[in-house]
């Protein structure tokens, strides 16, 4: 505690963030709550039909979080100009990969949602939601990309308000639309959709319109967001491409998960969907801790202060560590009372219940890791030994085990999951010694003084 600056700032930035992850998390875990009042079907079919949302959103964030790399270096140099045109190429990359995943999950429902499972009712429902839902992907391109870029330049307000005010507002509407309160029909799963769809409009006019109106450092025009040439395009890409790739790799994984836990049982895919809505309320201080961690560190790295980046990031790691284990065992705490909330069988409340006590002790791998990767080896650009770790980790661990603990041995959900456990377990020894070997700090606004800074 002998730098109380460090912790004033990581606590500015990370709170809000965090506190935007909370409400978040808190409210699809209303969402998931209301629509679980119309029965397990009803849950996994949303639950199924969200996985495509989440691919998205994953892809964002790693679209974001490349362009954080550089943004939170140049914000370190205070280039806006170069901070305008990161953002120029973002929002076209993540536009584009939006409009292809909407057309997808628009046209071929009911052959996506069939990988994850053979319950024609489970299909029949969340193709019909998939369908309402897709409408929201291309707002929410352009809310991710204009968020990662505000964050990296140290507004996380914006961001933070913005969320609460559209989530609050679905949960409004998902009240209204799905049980037919308020004056509203009452559509069930379909309502839910609706609901989506309106709040992830009303999200994005918010952010674009106020980025502007405050003048943000982000607020250029179409022309400086454009004024990229095709050099600086490509060293975007060298560096960017790794994490779009790493997020990708690493939510298809998750994705196999689902589809694993799918396949044991209706029950096992609601209670697995169950207590990962618990988890992520857990989580959101990870979140909050590993984009400050970036920020600040990313900071520093341009700047060309490379032993403060270097102590920031410790530091950062031990308040991981330590914050995961008090966390995991709140989390344990909490079950039981938590899960009474859901009106479920006998059966998913019992998977749902060990699942959540494999989660909270084994919270605090995922904690730190979520901190070294992102909030550590990515802010220096060292994003191809990120890509190459979650791609080890995933398919050559995690997935195969996966894949033996549910077919092969026949496994229930709760001990696949602590199978899967492993995958991190080993990534974190593998990030850790990354980490202690400082070849993951990159000065990428400055490259020809990072080498000699980092010799010093």
């Amino acid at each position: 505690m002998n730098n109380p600056s460090f912790y004033q700032k990581l606590l500015r930035i990370a709170f809000p963030i965090a506190a935007q992850e909370f409400v978040i998390m808190a409210l699809n875990m209303v969402d998931i709550i209301m629509i679980g009042q119309k029965g397990e079907v009803s849950v996994a079919s949303v639950a199924l039909a969200n996985q495509i949302t989440f691919i998205l959103l994953i892809l964002m964030f790693g679209i974001g979080s490349s362009a954080s790399v550089f943004t939170a270096q140049y914000w370190g140099k205070r280039d806006i100009s170069s901070i305008r045109k990161i953002l120029g190429i973002s929002l076209l990359i993540a536009f584009g990969s939006a409009v292809f995943i909407f057309l997808l999950s628009y046209i071929y429902p009911e052959q996506i949602l069939g990988l994850y499972t053979n319950d024609t009712q489970v299909i029949a429902l969340g193709s019909q939601y998939l369908k309402i839902a897709c409408f929201g992907f291309i707002p929410v391109a352009i809310t991710s990309t204009f968020s990662a870029s505000l964050r990296s330049t140290e507004n996380v307000r914006l961001p933070m308000i913005t969320s609460i005010l559209a989530l609050s507002l679905k949960t409004f509407l998902n009240y209204g639309l799905i049980f037919g309160h308020f004056g509203l029909p009452e559509l069930g799963v379909l309502g839910a959709g609706i609901a989506t769809i309106a709040s992830r409009l009303v999200e994005c006019v918010i952010i674009v319109y106020f980025s502007y109106r405050l003048r943000t450092p982000i607020a250029g025009k179409i022309k400086e967001l454009l004024s990229f040439d095709r050099t600086y395009f490509l060293k975007y890409l060298q560096v960017g491409s790794p994490v779009i790739f790493n997020e990708l790799i690493w939510v298809l994984g998750i994705t196999v998960y689902n589809m694993v836990y799918a396949h044991i049982g209706t029950e096992s895919i609601a209670a697995y969907n169950i207590a990962s809505s618990v988890e992520g309320l857990a989580f959101t201080m990870f979140i909050g801790l590993s984009h400050a961690c970036a920020i600040i560190v990313g900071n520093q790295i341009g700047a060309e202060r490379y032993a403060n980046a270097q102590s920031d990031a410790r530091k950062s790691i031990q308040i991981a560590f330590g914050g995961a284990l008090l966390i995991g065992i709140m989390e344990i705490l909490m079950a039981a009372p938590l899960l009474t909330l859901y009106k479920i069988s006998p059966t998913s409340h019992t998977l749902a219940f060990q699942l959540l006590m494999v989660s909270g002790a084994t919270l605090w791998m995922r904690g730190c890791n979520m901190t070294l990767f992102i909030g550590v080896i990515r802010s220096g650009g060292d994003t191809k030994f990120g890509l190459l770790t979650e791609l080890g980790t995933i398919w050559m661990i995690g997935v195969p085990l996966a894949l033996i603990g549910a077919f092969v041995f026949h496994l229930s959900a709760p001990l696949v999951y602590l199978l899967v456990a492993t995958e991190e377990a080993i990534k974190l020894i593998i990030g850790f010694n990354r980490f202690r070997s400082m070849k993951w700090m990159n000065n990428l606004v400055t490259p020809e003084s990072s080498l000699q800074a980092m010799e010093l």
